[in-house]
């Protein structure tokens, strides 16, 4: 029980007077306890016995009535639909030749086909020092695209100071790789963040179908760095999970001369970002569906042309043919209650509830047991605009000896 003591109670007292004695004998519980709770706070306020009647069709909704500023957190699949796996996989006939050297956009349905074809993702194939670009050779007005790509995934990723892509070695310091594929979500699907420990990619090569996680149950606490929290990509599977020594591709020997144990990639879910490493991908996945192989510097000298290695990647996802994914989102929820007390809305201003010129009810039943029945609830402000309107899912009957009490939920 609260007390209001002091210079507060003393304020209080004097209102109550004053109140009192303007009233000549018409007090109501409403204005008395709106008095009292502008001394009180929180889940003190006291609560009118009865409630505020309506005598009309808009009824205010007093301070016990609302609820607001809650928090919920909500996962649902990635994909368009909500699905939380991807089996198909599509790229565009029309996406721009210029683009093309950069990304490629994948779909889950032919666009060539389906005008409401969306993007799901894209991926990209990005090389320190320019490598697997299409050479000046071939085309006069290469721009590098490769090493363009790569600069920028780390100005977005790493830190200022960082200019490699560095994954997890077998050995004390970690592997520092020239070559990257990306796999970049759209922000559409993954909007606030993609949901760790809830990602399986698979990936097909001459090794036949591998699957990769990230290691996020592995951890007691979160990676975090400039571009929000990242974790390995490892082998393993949602269903089993994963060991750390599964981390790293333990076999890689490769026509570069690469040395074995190098990390599979990096996850950032909060930018619906993975950065996969091609030479650990070439060890364990081995040779892509047509292309020859995709580790060291085969991976872009294996190509008929140069350029485009970002297919390599699209190719060992679309064999795969399952990308399990989903997404989180901290949604603000709003909750109102909306109370029909029994003697409200009892009346309806719809046309077809009376009949004839003077106002005869067309039920005759109604004249003295009023029914209605509600279908929907406006929420307006104070400017009677119309801001949402709730629908329940079927009509709920009110008379005056039945009171109804309706929760609406506001999502933001």
């Amino acid at each position: 029980m609260a007390q209001i003591t002091g210079q507060a109670g003393v304020n209080l007292s004097s209102d109550l007077a004053s109140y009192l004695s303007g009233q000549n004998g018409q007090v109501t519980s409403e204005q008395l306890t709106e008095i009292i709770n502008q001394y009180l706070t929180g889940g003190d306020k006291v609560a009118a016995q009865g409630g505020n009647l309506s005598t009309g069709i808009y009824k205010r909704f007093g301070d016990f009535d609302t609820v607001q500023g809650k928090v919920e957190t909500i996962t649902s699949g990635l994909w368009t639909g909500d699905t939380g796996s991807l089996a198909t996989f599509f790229t565009s006939s029309v996406q721009t030749a210029a683009s093309l050297d950069y990304y490629s956009n994948v779909y889950s349905t032919d666009p060539a086909t389906d005008e409401a074809a969306v993007v799901q993702y894209a991926v990209a194939f990005g090389n320190k020092y320019g490598s697997g670009s299409t050479s000046l050779a071939v085309d006069d007005s290469s721009t590098q695209a490769t090493k363009a790509t790569y600069a920028q995934y780390r100005q977005i990723l790493l830190e200022q100071d960082d200019e490699w892509f560095s994954f997890a070695s077998s050995s004390a310091t970690p592997f520092n790789s020239e070559d990257v594929f990306i796999i970049n979500v759209a922000r559409a699907r993954y909007k606030e963040s993609m949901d760790p420990g809830n990602m399986e990619i698979s990936l097909s090569g001459s090794n036949g179908i591998q699957t990769f996680i990230d290691d996020s149950g592995k951890k007691f606490s979160d990676t975090v760095g400039k571009a929000g929290r990242v974790f390995n990509i490892v082998s393993g599977s949602l269903n089993l999970g994963t060991e750390n020594p599964a981390t790293i591709a333990e076999n890689y020997s490769a026509d570069g001369g690469a040395a074995g144990g190098q990390g599979f990639g990096l996850f950032y879910p909060d930018q619906g970002l993975i950065v996969l490493n091609p030479s650990s991908l070439a060890a364990t996945v081995g040779t892509a569906t047509d292309s020859g192989s995709i580790g060291g510097a085969v991976l872009y000298k294996g190509f008929a042309r140069e350029g485009y290695n970002q297919f390599l990647l699209h190719e060992m996802l679309e064999g795969g043919a399952d990308f399990q994914a989903r997404r989180v989102e901290n949604v603000s929820t709003s909750h109102y209650f909306v109370r029909a007390q029994n003697r409200e809305f009892n009346f309806s201003n719809n046309p077809t509830f009376v009949t004839g010129s003077d106002g005869t009810f067309k039920e005759s039943s109604f004249e003295k047991d009023p029914k209605t029945y509600i279908t929907s609830i406006g929420m307006m402000n104070d400017a009677n605009e119309m801001l949402a309107v709730a629908k329940t899912s079927q009509p709920i009957e009110k008379s005056f000896d039945k009171e109804v009490l309706i929760k609406v939920k506001l999502d933001f």
